[in-house]
């Protein structure tokens, strides 16, 4: 990721393409040309999800990604003994720990780390002494930061979901207890010493607030991205939101 401390990273991720390959099979279109054109459009970094059902991202493409990409991969996981083997047999720059459940869409709410420590607390250790930066996708509580300061993990990332979809739905003084929720946790895991980013829903219409969080570090997006991709391409939807996440800041 850029070595400047002030700058927002933005982390693209890149699913969604294998989303649509594999809809119809085959190989088209490659998530791995996706990220080199993130990366060319300005991405700090490339997030995938592998998840156990492989409905997207497969083993092959973590591979291919390891050995092709320049920017460092960031490998959304869930907590289990399958996963962390493959995160210590490739050795990403980060690996992002998500609850997972087979019926969702999409990952659905934060980890509950305060609550599972004693199953989470040795899978991190195991990551973080193979050099992997581990994060924690948590809800914006303090009780999941503390939780995540005292299994050793050096990052969280804020789960955005729930302001977005009060924004939708029209739900301006719910959206702005949220987005005080956000603020106030940001803070906190800042001065506990966490590395803070955000991410879930995350779109050109409301990313400004959360990119204005001075104590939030990276953002990564993916979904709203892609879709824009078909759009535009992806080049300009990157483009797009670096650009507004800079002029937040």
């Amino acid at each position: 990721m850029s070595a400047d401390p002030a700058k927002l990273r933005l982390g693209v991720n890149i699913d969604h393409v294998a989303t649509i390959r594999n809809a119809r099979g085959g190989d088209l279109p490659d998530p791995v040309r996706a990220a080199h054109l993130a990366e060319a459009a300005g991405a700090d970094g490339i997030t995938a999800h592998l998840r156990e059902d492989r409905r997207h991202i497969r083993d092959a493409d973590i591979e291919r990604l390891m050995a092709e990409i320049a920017l460092p991969l960031n490998l959304e996981m869930a907590a289990t003994d399958e996963m962390v083997e493959i995160a210590l047999r490739h050795g990403p720059h980060a690996a992002c720990i998500v609850p997972e459940r087979r019926a969702e869409r999409t990952t659905e709410g934060g980890l509950d780390a305060a609550g599972g420590q004693s199953r989470l607390a040795p899978l991190i250790g195991r990551l973080v002494e193979r050099g992997i930066r581990v994060s924690l996708f948590v809800e914006p509580d303090f009780a999941q930061l503390d939780a995540a300061v005292a299994m050793g993990a050096p990052v969280v990332e804020l789960h955005t979901g729930r302001w977005c979809d009060l924004l939708d739905a029209g739900d301006v003084e719910g959206a702005e207890r949220e987005r005080l929720r956000l603020a106030e946790a940001a803070r906190h895991g800042a001065a506990c010493g966490l590395e803070v980013h955000a991410g879930h829903g995350l779109t050109y219409a409301n990313v400004t607030p959360i990119a204005a969080m001075a104590e939030i570090r990276e953002l990564n997006i993916g979904h709203f991205l892609i879709g824009e991709a078909i759009f535009v391409g992806l080049e300009a939807s990157v483009k797009g939101m670096r650009r507004l996440m800079d002029a937040a800041r």
